[in-house]
């Protein structure tokens, strides 16, 4: 093993532990203080759970991340600031919602849906973008004109952020699909060398562990929507800083297999939504979580089951990306 090699392992695991220790040791504080201001989500019949839990793993989790990541800062300026403002639009819009919700009411969508839009903005605004793909012929870079750009990136950030937020249903579920995910990602992007994108990623798996910690089954904390959007909302930035920078045609897949669980099912609760007209964002029991329960499943096993099929997925795209990497050099 070289030095280059032995110094990026070390950076690479004391990003991880570092974002664990710390993500975990918040959650540990704020947990205390969320059930003594009542900032917790109250049991129903929807839910599985039989007691407040706090609504912390959000706030939690974003001290965690920007903690390692501002230590790290080697992404530049402009894209730092630009990960930083506009997380931490997605945790206000978060913990609003995540308020309405702990005092039993719903907060309107129109709201969450502008103040993530323009965070998604803040994120392409900062250099993070789809900006195109490789010809498949010609193996030349297609860039996309600015206008188609901007929309893509936009409603593929806000896409990935709603995807994960709705399959935050079960103790350790969105938690554990996101850690997959991201998994995916931190390896495409070590092999296609994009360092910015890595950093991101492995900070994030801390982050997640250190969410899981609590939030596995029975969960002590939940990520709210706060926890939940912004885990979307990172993977979606993480994604296109490594497997939607410099693509060939097909793997534009890659990344939608790498979602798995969270981008089909819920593709399937929309369209269903939709053509029972109803509010796209509004919640019910369609998600394959709650079919399952519904079923008769422990929901510790539904989640076990659906990390198995996530985890199938992802090796699906790693194995897919491997091979057109192969063979587009």
């Amino acid at each position: 093993m070289n030095i280059m090699l032995a110094e990026n392992l070390f950076i690479g695991a004391s990003l991880f532990i570092g974002a664990f220790i710390i993500t975990s040791s918040s959650i540990f504080i704020l947990k205390t203080y969320a059930l003594k201001i009542n900032f917790t989500d109250m049991p129903t019949k929807r839910k599985t759970h039989k007691i407040p839990t706090p609504l912390v793993g959000g706030i939690g989790m974003f001290i965690g991340f920007h903690t390692m990541y501002y230590i790290v800062e080697e992404i530049g300026y402009i894209k730092y600031f630009g990960i930083f403002i506009s997380t931490s639009i997605i945790l206000f819009v978060g913990l609003l919602d995540d308020w309405y919700k702990s005092k039993g009411k719903d907060m309107t969508a129109l709201p969450k849906l502008i103040l993530q839009v323009v965070a998604a903005l803040i994120i392409y605004l900062s250099g993070i973008a789809f900006t195109g793909f490789k010809h498949p012929l010609t193996l030349e870079y297609v860039f996309l004109p600015s206008t188609i750009k901007l929309v893509v990136t936009i409603l593929w950030i806000l896409g990935v952020t709603t995807i994960i937020n709705f399959s935050d249903g079960l103790d350790g579920l969105s938690g554990g699909l996101s850690a997959i995910t991201t998994t995916v990602f931190f390896i495409v992007a070590i092999v296609k060398k994009e360092s910015d994108a890595a950093i991101i990623a492995v900070i994030l798996l801390g982050v997640i562990m250190g969410f899981l910690k609590y939030n596995k089954f029975p969960a002590s904390v939940f990520a709210g929507d706060s926890g939940a959007t912004f885990l979307g909302f990172l993977i979606s930035v993480i994604s296109l800083e490594s497997a939607y920078k410099q693509v060939a045609l097909l793997s534009l897949v890659v990344p939608i297999i790498a979602l798995g669980v969270p981008f089909f099912d819920n593709i399937y609760v929309v369209f269903k939504r939709i053509r029972e007209n109803r509010s796209v964002y509004i919640a019910d029991s369609n998600q394959i979580h709650h079919r399952l329960v519904n079923k008769g499943l422990p929901p510790e096993h539904v989640v076990k089951y659906l990390y198995i099929v996530n985890l199938c997925f992802a090796l699906s795209s790693i194995i897919l990306f491997l091979t057109i990497n192969f063979y587009s050099n």
